[in-house]
């Protein structure tokens, strides 16, 4: 199968949407498809660079969203592409400039077209105006919109499939999670260089989060749980890792409380490098509440962390068992939790309950799901086409 995957984001751009195209493209081809990337243009790739199956069109900061980049240019050029790879299915990943390309090439190759839904527009509004112009409403309209006329959409958690059916969203939906190559975090790794560089000793805990820099994401509710956790232990190391738009308040905050000397801000790292960051740590932990699916959380478990992240309906779902984490609601629970895990770590150890975790979060599974995804929406589509038309089922099926 020829596939096209249009993208607003992807590497170097780090983000989970980036990784989870990367994990799915790698997949689909070691199954034996040819997968095409789609994406904007970036000012750390070179013109000259060749990125084999990826084609950029012209692109500019997008707004409120400086990081990330929408296409101003490129659509007639992507058709012109698409015909030539004779392309068999176009898979958007974003609502915005390469969907509406990706939308477009669809329909003028008469192909399906199908979504994946990865963001939860509805806790990010506070960025456009401070939430003053956009609304809920808007965001559903905006939905329903984009994904008129798909031949499937992807929901990645249950969650997220609740809000599109609240949006009433008429397209046939599938949860399928974002799987992980897990050889990338379950290889033996060298722990101490990246504990040199942050001037960690080998004997230091480690607390680590991962995740854009950005004020839904509520680090600063760890921030505010660190005094207690250095009175639980002095030496304890916090090592936040990414880049985003409120780092300095964020550093700031942690002199504010007076827990600086305690507190790591890498910056960003490039994913390929990540891997080390999670192996030196001894627990994972996220405060967010707007992860449709935390692909962190799935490194983390992969890489043998036990992980501590706020209750959501997807969290609830992975952590059904205290060998691989645990939830919490309100933040006085965040620090108990932790150092339970500190205090015992060998005591919730369960392999067999961590593998079957592990299995249905691998890229394995995962690419398999969206080749049966694929193969149900290119039916849907011939369906549609025909109770469209005056064609007579017998004789398209015998054409």
């Amino acid at each position: 199968m020829n596939i096209g995957i249009f993208t607003d984001t992807y590497f170097p751009q780090v983000s989970g949407v980036a990784t989870s195209i990367q994990t799915l493209k790698n997949d689909l081809e070691r199954k034996g498809h040819s997968v095409y990337i789609f994406t904007t243009t970036d000012p750390s790739v070179s013109k000259k660079t060749i990125e084999p199956n990826i084609f950029r069109l012209g692109s500019v900061p997008f707004i409120s969203f400086t990081d990330r980049r929408i296409a101003i240019r490129g659509m007639f050029h992507a058709v012109d592409l698409a015909k030539e790879l004779k392309l068999d299915i176009i898979h958007t990943q974003t609502e915005f400039s390469l969907g509406l390309i990706g939308k477009f090439v669809a329909k003028q190759l008469k192909i399906p077209f199908v979504h994946t839904y990865h963001t939860m527009y509805e806790d990010y509004l506070h960025y456009v105006l401070n939430g003053h112009l956009l609304k809920p409403y808007h965001v559903k309209q905006m939905s329903r919109m984009f994904i008129k006329n798909a031949s499937g959409v992807v929901a990645p958690s249950k969650q997220v499939k609740a809000t599109l059916d609240r949006y009433k969203i008429e397209a046939p939906i599938t949860i399928i999670p974002t799987g992980v190559d897990l050889s990338e975090y379950t290889k033996p790794v060298d722990t101490s260089a990246v504990r040199e560089k942050l001037g960690i000793s080998e004997e230091t805990p480690v607390i680590l989060m991962l995740s854009r820099i950005a004020l839904e994401k509520k680090i600063d509710h760890v921030l505010r749980s660190m005094p207690e956790l250095l009175k639980y232990n002095p030496e304890l190391k916090l090592v936040i890792v990414g880049g985003g738009p409120d780092m300095d308040e964020l550093v700031q905050m942690s002199k504010d409380l007076k827990i600086d000397d305690s507190v790591i801000f890498t910056g960003e790292v490039e994913h390929d490098k990540i891997s080390p960051y999670y192996h030196m740590a001894n627990i994972f932990v996220s405060s967010s509440d707007t992860e449709s699916q935390g692909l962190t959380y799935i490194e983390a478990i992969a890489s043998g962390l036990k992980i501590v992240v706020r209750s959501a309906p997807y969290t609830d779902q992975l952590l059904s068992d205290p060998s691989v984490g645990v939830t919490f609601n309100e933040d006085d629970q965040l620090v108990p939790k932790i150092t339970a895990y500190l205090d015992h770590p060998k005591s919730f150890d369960d392999r067999d309950a961590r593998q079957r975790i592990l299995y249905n979060i691998s890229s394995d599974k995962f690419g398999d799901s969206i080749i049966s995804f694929y193969h149900n929406a290119q039916e849907y589509f011939v369906r549609e086409k025909l109770s469209n038309s005056s064609i007579d089922p017998e004789e398209y099926s015998n054409d």
